[in-house]
């Protein structure tokens, strides 16, 4: 077999010819408006208009894209920004919230799914002047440094009062394991728990 001539290319290469009809192609394509566009602007996939949702209480009725997720909804439409986007992947748990009683990630879930739920964020759980018994428990433990993903563990940390946990320390870790702490307050914020468990701060 003969070595290809120096500066000749290979065979399988594409002919200049070819290569530019295929960046001509490709032009025409990217000027063509793509779909979910109208004249050059994104046109919103609007859900079903007034779908109710129960938040702290209160009856919200939603028009929003299908798209926005709960926490989304929760913090731009309702303006509830005590629940925060951390991840935004449902790996840092900093966007707990209670729908029908039970913790969920907020970023995981699309607000339109929850048509008739009762959604309770932190704002709804307390307020400064009459604190959950978690909250309390929180601020005397220290529970928090930056705050950023306090919110999201008390309210996991809430709903973990009416599920199965062990009682030990280590038992709480676990439960609480999808709550992550960035400034590494973990033992106080067992600590917290296991306080309310037992009945304080009542």
């Amino acid at each position: 077999m003969q070595d290809q001539p120096t500066g000749q290319p290979p065979e399988e290469a594409i002919s200049r010819r070819e290569f530019l009809a295929f960046a001509g192609a490709s032009a025409a394509t990217a000027g063509t408006p793509a779909s979910g566009q109208h004249n050059g602007t994104p046109v919103k996939p609007l859900g079903p208009q007034g779908v109710p949702i129960v938040v702290n209480g209160v009856e919200h009725k939603m028009d929003v894209d299908v798209r926005t997720t709960l926490l989304d909804y929760l913090r731009d439409h309702l303006h509830l920004t005590g629940t925060k986007k951390g991840c935004d992947h449902g790996q840092c748990g900093a966007c707990t919230v209670h729908v029908n009683g039970q913790r969920i990630n907020a970023c995981l879930t699309l607000a339109l799914a929850h048509e008739g739920d009762e959604v309770t964020t932190i704002e709804g759980l307390g307020a400064p002047e009459r604190l959950h018994p978690m909250q309390a428990a929180f601020v005397e433990h220290d529970g928090f440094q930056c705050g950023y993903c306090t919110a999201g563990q008390i309210m996991s940390a809430t709903a973990l009062l009416n599920e199965p946990c062990g009682p030990l320390d280590a038992d709480v870790r676990e439960c609480m394991s999808g709550n992550l702490c960035r400034c590494g307050a973990y033992s106080h914020i067992v600590a917290a728990i296991q306080q309310v468990r037992k009945g304080g701060n009542e």
